[in-house]
């Protein structure tokens, strides 16, 4: 049997596969995906993508094609709507517009643009950025030591076998997946609530619309539960199906796989149409289901993704939550790797995701009894947060953040408007410029520990600067004046960062501040090394300088 050698293996060649190997090829290392299917998504699923995920794909140069390509493929910026049936009484409108109250919070907005469509602009980045791709293949096996893990990966189509021997495993292999049983973790949670499907399917519903810009189409009358989606033609598109009602009593088991008749009535019951013309092209089982894993990791070997997390669609939580599963990976991997962080630096992924997965799990089941079934009640569910907390407001509190001021509160996920550069969140978005051009504050943060001062801040600046000389440490450093390095326009970065003009932030690989300094300090090189050994796990203290 060969044997390859590899620094990061990743078990799953989807969504969140995918955009780990993007991004671990952004950071320079080298990875090989394995994929157990013949090539990426067929199916349009999972398509609403929010704005922290744009963000992230921003950073690695694809969100114009990202947002070319979805605008093709559906009306953007519709509202989420519930009704009886297309045709039918409106219900609720659970958002007027996707977009609406959130464009001041990103630079990025949300996009519908489902797998099918991105998973082939991943695959064709990361093979860009160095990552091998096996395709029908699948893992067959793996060990690991104190050293790494060897796998048995076999090609699907010959038979043939190799031994992959890399320093990490990245198991990012579905709801189901083999690794995390392999591990013996459990997922715990609320269990499958519905053994669901979605009817892929043809029909011409222009005129049924009534040029109503619907994205998202919630469907609960006497014959079933479940939503809607229609692609920008409007002459195809997908129904969800999670529960029919049989003279009033509900069946969560949707069994409608080898029945195209019942398909195609399921279909005209939610447009509300007796006589549809419906031609039916898939239909896809899947369970509804909100649980998370009991731990994210185990030695050498992380969960990422479906893997970690699984949930309900409402809300379209699960695949963005496993994107960002893979930016805060991805960054600690490639310090790890290449000796700048220690290993324990990787025991923070488990701590930072795992709470995360578990509220944005819980936030889906709860749309899912609010919005689809009520009758699982509402007694023991997690009020319904604003969606801005899940996808820009998670809070982390690990060992890579270190906090120089009481935090304010112990909770977890914040209003991203006012998080102003609180350690453990996410560095807010704020209008910049910078060699003429207009840009984001999230823009300077790309592929390293970046330092950025107030307009006063520059014992800061130079801090950094002799640190970095002095460690081999990459950094990018920015004073932010209103002339200067990077132009502040408007005056009103310090405040956005919560620092005063002699203030400075850290921001991480990934987007999070991890620590700041609201203003300036007697011994600003000793402070900002010591804050650096601690963020990076090191176990050996580098000597401090005044």
């Amino acid at each position: 049997m060969q044997t390859q050698e590899i620094p990061v293996m990743i078990a799953g060649g989807s969504l969140v596969g995918l955009t780990a190997a993007v991004l671990l090829g952004h950071h320079g290392v080298r990875c090989l995906v394995v994929e157990r299917h013949p090539g990426t998504a067929i199916h349009p699923r999972a398509a609403f993508i929010n704005q922290r995920t744009i963000e992230i794909y921003r950073s690695v140069g694809l969100e114009p094609e990202i947002l070319l390509r979805a605008g093709e493929e559906f009306l953007q910026d519709g509202a989420i709507v519930a009704v009886e049936s297309l045709t039918g009484r409106e219900l609720a409108y659970f958002l007027p517009s996707l977009n609406e109250g959130v464009r001041d919070v990103s630079p990025c907005p949300r996009i519908y643009c489902t797998q099918n469509v991105l998973e082939p602009i991943l695959r064709r980045r990361a093979r860009e950025l160095g990552a091998q791709l096996a395709f029908s293949s699948e893992v067959e096996s793996f060990e690991q030591d104190t050293d790494g893990v060897t796998s048995v990966v076999r090609d699907r189509e010959s038979g043939e076998a190799m031994e992959i021997r890399s320093r990490y495993l990245i198991a990012a292999d579905g709801n189901r997946s083999p690794a995390r049983e392999r591990l013996g973790i459990g997922m715990q949670g609320r269990g499958t609530f519905s053994n669901s499907a979605t009817i892929y399917f043809r029909a011409d519903v222009r005129a049924l619309l009534r040029d109503r810009p619907l994205s998202v189409i919630y469907v609960n009358n006497a014959k079933l539960r479940g939503f809607m989606r229609f692609e920008a033609d409007a002459r195809s598109g997908f129904l969800a199906v999670n529960a029919v009602l049989d003279n009033g009593t509900k069946l969560d088991d949707v069994a409608l796989f080898d029945d195209e008749s019942r398909c195609v009535q399921l279909v005209r019951d939610a447009v509300g149409v007796p006589d549809l013309e419906v031609r039916v092209t898939a239909v896809q089982p899947w369970k509804a289901a909100a649980d998370v894993a009991t731990r994210f990791s185990d030695g050498r070997v992380m969960l990422a993704g479906d893997a970690a997390h699984t949930m309900p669609p409402t809300g379209g939580f699960g695949g963005n939550t496993g994107v960002q599963d893979a930016h805060n990976l991805a960054w600690k991997l490639a310090l790890v790797l290449n000796g700048t962080a220690g290993p324990k630096l990787l025991d923070t992924y488990d701590t930072e995701r795992r709470p995360a997965g578990r509220f944005a799990a819980e936030q889906a089941y709860t749309r899912y009894v609010l919005r689809t079934d009520p009758s699982l009640g509402d007694e023991d569910i997690q009020p319904q947060e604003d969606d801005l907390r899940i996808e820009l407001g998670c809070r982390y509190d690990s060992p890579a953040i270190r906090p120089m001021e009481k935090p304010r509160d112990d909770a977890m996920h914040c209003d991203p408007r006012s998080a102003r550069g609180l350690p453990g969140t996410r560095a807010p978005h704020y209008p910049l410029r910078r060699n003429g051009d207009d840009i984001s504050a999230i823009d300077l943060f790309r592929n390293a520990y970046t330092l950025v001062s107030g307009p006063r801040g520059q014992a800061w600046c130079q801090a950094a600067r002799d640190t970095a000389n002095a460690w081999n440490l990459p950094m990018d450093i920015f004073c932010v004046a209103a002339q200067g390095q990077v132009d502040d326009p408007a005056g009103r970065f310090c405040d956005a960062y919560g620092i005063a003009p002699e203030g400075a932030v850290l921001v991480r690989p990934d987007g999070y501040v991890a620590w700041r300094s609201i203003a300036e300090h007697a011994r600003p090189r000793a402070l900002l090394q010591d804050s650096l050994h601690h963020l990076l796990c090191r176990d050996r203290v580098p000597p401090l300088t005044a």
